[in-house]
């Protein structure tokens, strides 16, 4: 069976493992801010604040810019849930609008109509698959309105928007290094930001609410409601390493993604969009077909994986079904999408496997 997703870990990885449980240097040390450094200078922002996970990158992203009870958030409701979930976690209300049928991300129009409609706090814009939202028109909503702006790029590490490095665009963004992701550190996640003082109280709310270090506070002063929702040293060990194998790894993607698209442009499905001025980094590579459900039984029936991201909007799931919504786009392509194998490790043979059982699907 290709598989959907297999994260690539070799001897480096397992090294620099060895070498911090050797160092005694096991929980939050000068591995993660190493780590912290280095990604925020491949994002090109002037922070980076680890985190233990994606959710809990974006939760102490909304507790930093002061979201909370009272407050709404505009998102969009076709993601994976964590999205939503850390909104309300932090207190505040998710206003869903819907996304453009063929980027899948935010519509900024509808963004624009929902964020005057509910008077909203902040927009949250999800760089879903890999490929960047629309970050020019959402930053323009977010000036005229006065929001906070916050990238989920929990999918997108190293793609870019008018050449700019997604991360870079709002008050805060939060990526996650969950095992299927572009990199991986096992679990993890990061806060970047261009503001120190989202930096300063992301990093405190991750810490139990101690301030950062360096400011003459001992480790035992709390300044404010935290989490324990810090980085190990084993995990930014691991992503050290993969992040200086990152722009590998977002080539062969694409050059996959181009086998593929290139292959099925006579098939019955719809292939992704990479519009101008984006550069996507394919975590994943999703056609739309109005027979998902016959074609995925014929992709197992050659042996290849598939996975559907996400089959449910979240406006659909039990515990958002108070929620307002309008999002006829999203629940469609609930309905359409299906996401092929695109990671690194597929071999040539892979991918000619992949592009041959969709032009012979019948």
């Amino acid at each position: 069976m290709i598989p959907i997703a297999d994260p690539e870990l070799g001897d480096e990885e397992i090294e620099a493992v060895v070498e911090c449980l050797e160092s005694g240097q096991l929980a939050d040390g000068p591995e993660v801010r190493k780590f912290e450094s280095e990604f925020a200078d491949f994002c090109d922002t002037e922070f980076g604040v680890a985190a233990s996970n994606g959710t809990t990158a974006l939760h102490a992203a909304f507790a930093a810019l002061g979201i909370g009870p009272g407050d709404t958030v505009v998102t969009s409701p076709f993601s994976f849930i964590a999205s939503a979930n850390t909104i309300r976690l932090a207190g505040a209300e998710p206003v869903f609008a819907d996304i453009d049928p063929e980027t899948y991300t935010l519509d900024p129009y509808a963004t624009e109509e929902a964020v005057r409609e509910h008077e909203a706090d902040a927009i949250l814009a999800v760089h879903l698959y890999g490929l960047p939202a629309k970050m020019g028109h959402l930053q323009d909503i977010a000036e005229t309105h006065d929001l906070a702006l916050v990238e989920d790029a929990a999918q997108a590490h190293g793609a870019t928007y008018d050449g700019k490095p997604v991360g870079s665009f709002g008050d805060a963004a939060c990526f996650s290094f969950y095992p299927t992701k572009n990199m991986t550190t096992g679990e993890g996640g990061m806060v970047t930001s261009n503001r120190r003082d989202v930096a300063e109280r992301a990093a405190s709310f991750i810490n139990h609410g101690r301030p950062m270090a360096g400011d003459g506070c001992s480790s035992y002063d709390h300044v404010r409601l935290g989490h324990n929702f810090r980085m190990t040293s084993m995990a930014a060990a691991i992503g050290r390493v993969q992040l200086s194998r990152l722009p590998e790894y977002n080539e062969a993607r694409r050059a996959n993604a181009g086998y593929l698209t290139d292959r099925l442009r006579n098939a019955d499905v719809t292939t992704p969009v990479e519009p101008e001025g984006c550069r996507h980094v394919y975590h994943q590579y999703t056609v739309r077909t109005d027979d998902r459900d016959g074609l995925k039984r014929h992709f197992e029936s050659k042996g290849v994986g598939t996975g559907v991201y996400y089959p449910t909007p979240i406006h659909e799931q039990p515990a958002y079904q108070h929620v307002e919504h309008d999002a006829p786009v999203s629940e469609r392509a609930a309905e359409e999408v299906l996401s092929l194998p695109i990671h690194p490790r597929l071999s040539g043979d892979d991918v000619r496997t992949i592009a041959s059982a969709i032009t012979n699907y019948e």
